[in-house]
């Protein structure tokens, strides 16, 4: 009778155990996946508030069609990465739209009549605001994956991610020349 007692008790103890470690990694997956849509909130915001920008840009510096361009085609990148990509291909397509935007308030200060229009630092503004979001959002999501990587390989938690598949996630990581200052040559 006692033996079976401490056999049950072991199952019981062993059950619990796999039940907390099986509830708690898909917790912290559902905090990677909600963490996730806010970058993408955030990058969707900021797509949505470049070509505002390229118009208000394109009247005052029509004649640097090459910038503008390299914006549209890098939010067109950006975009698209964001469909189909992964966090390592998004990441890298916006570090590629970073350095765009950069170029293009190069040029305001060049051109001190773009530089005061209302509409351009108005847009400038937004933009600026929205990338502090973005910087907040991406922090937010690579501590989260952080957690959840953590938990799949560390025991006991590690004994259940294995069988029911629970696999790593990719940080979403900015690229280190993208906080450089920008260098533009006339």
């Amino acid at each position: 009778m006692i033996p079976a007692l401490i056999v049950a008790g072991v199952v019981v103890v062993v059950a619990a155990v796999l039940w907390w470690a099986y509830n708690g990694l898909v917790q912290s997956r559902n905090r990677c996946d909600e963490a996730w849509a806010q970058v993408d909130v955030q990058l969707t915001r900021r797509h949505d508030l470049i070509p505002n920008l390229v118009e208000t840009v394109k009247g005052y510096a029509a004649h640097e069609r090459g910038t503008l361009d390299a914006v549209v085609a890098a939010r067109t990148g950006a975009v698209g990465s964001s469909v189909s990509g992964s966090p390592a291909q998004q990441a890298a397509a916006e570090n590629v739209l970073t350095g765009a935007l950069k170029q293009v308030f190069a040029l305001a200060e060049a051109y001190p009549d773009l530089k005061a229009n209302r509409t351009f630092q108005a847009l400038q503004e937004e933009l600026s605001a929205t990338e502090d979001r973005v910087a907040f959002a991406r922090q937010f999501f690579n501590d989260a994956v952080l957690h959840y990587n953590t938990r799949i390989q560390t025991l006991p938690t590690n004994l259940v991610a294995g069988p029911f598949h629970f696999t790593a996630r990719e940080f979403f990581d900015a690229d280190p020349a993208a906080a450089a200052p920008v260098v533009v040559q006339f």
